[in-house]
C-alpha cells in the first residue's frame, strides 16, 4: 500500500467549504463550538452543514474547548458527530469520552520536542504551537510549531499536526515533522471563517502527492 495522508479541513461555517472538502476526499470535517473563534456555529448551523456529509463521507469532528457537558449535549442533540477535538486537561478529556462514548482527540500546544506527551489514554492528539501571548483562543490562531520536533516522536497514540499550514508550506511540514496527517482552517481561507473552495483542493492534492513521494511518510488510518 501507498503511503498516504490523513487530511482534515476544519472550521466550516458555509456548503461551499464543506462541499470542496467532501468532493476532494478529506477524511475529516471539522466544526468549531467555541464562541470566540470567527468559525463558530450554532448546533442548528452545523445539523444543516452535516446533513450534506454523504455516506461513506469524511468523519464529522465537534471542536470544543473545556466544554460542559451541557454544551455537548446540545449539539449532540442537533447534529451527529463521529469524533470530538477537546481543548481541556487529561481527566477532563477522558470524562468527556467516557461521558458521551465518542473519539476524543486532544488538542495539544506545543514548544519544544519536551512538549511532546509520552504518554497518553485518548484515541488521538492535534499537535500544535501554544498559543501567543494575548491570544483570546487556545487554537486557530495560524501559528506553526518547529515541524522538526516530531519527526523522532514515539507518539503513543494517532496523532494530527495542526496550526499555520497552508497549500504552500504543507509539502514542507509533512517532510519535515513524518506527520501522516494534517489539519488545516485558516490556511485555506479567503476571509476569517470563509473556505476557499480552490485552496482546499490544492491543500488536499499537495498534502497526498508529498505523502505518495516520501518515504517517511505512513498509512494513517482515520479514527
Amino acid at each position: 500500500m501507498p503511503p498516504t495522508i490523513g487530511v482534515k479541513i476544519c472550521g466550516l461555517t458555509e456548503p461551499a467549504g464543506l462541499d470542496a472538502a467532501i468532493a476532494h476526499g478529506a477524511d475529516w470535517v471539522g466544526f468549531v463550538f467555541f464562541p470566540r473563534s470567527p468559525r463558530h456555529v450554532t448546533p442548528a448551523q452545523a445539523a444543516g452543514l452535516i446533513a450534506r456529509v454523504p455516506t461513506g463521507g469524511p468523519r464529522r469532528i465537534g471542536l470544543f474547548v473545556a466544554p460542559t457537558d451541557a454544551a455537548i449535549e446540545a449539539v449532540l442533540d442537533a447534529a451527529t458527530l463521529d469524533g470530538l477535538q477537546i481543548y481541556a486537561g487529561d481527566e477532563r478529556a477522558m470524562a468527556i469520552r467516557l461521558r458521551f462514548g465518542l473519539p476524543v482527540w486532544q488538542a495539544r500546544g506545543v514548544a519544544a520536542a519536551a512538549d511532546l506527551p509520552a504518554a497518553s489514554r485518548m484515541d488521538g492528539l492535534v499537535i500544535e504551537s501554544r498559543p501567543p501571548a494575548g491570544a483570546d483562543r487556545p487554537g486557530g490562531n495560524g501559528q506553526a510549531i518547529d515541524w522538526t520536533i516530531t519527526r523522532g516522536w514515539s507518539a503513543p497514540v494517532p496523532w494530527i499536526l495542526a496550526g499555520g499550514l497552508t497549500p504552500d508550506n504543507v509539502a514542507e511540514a509533512v517532510a519535515r515533522s513524518a506527520a501522516s496527517a494534517v489539519d488545516v482552517s485558516s490556511g485555506v481561507e479567503s476571509a476569517p471563517g470563509r473556505k476557499d473552495p480552490d485552496l482546499i483542493a490544492r491543500f488536499i492534492r499537495t498534502a497526498r502527492q508529498t505523502a505518495a513521494q516520501s518515504p517517511a511518510a505512513s498509512p494513517y488510518q482515520p479514527g
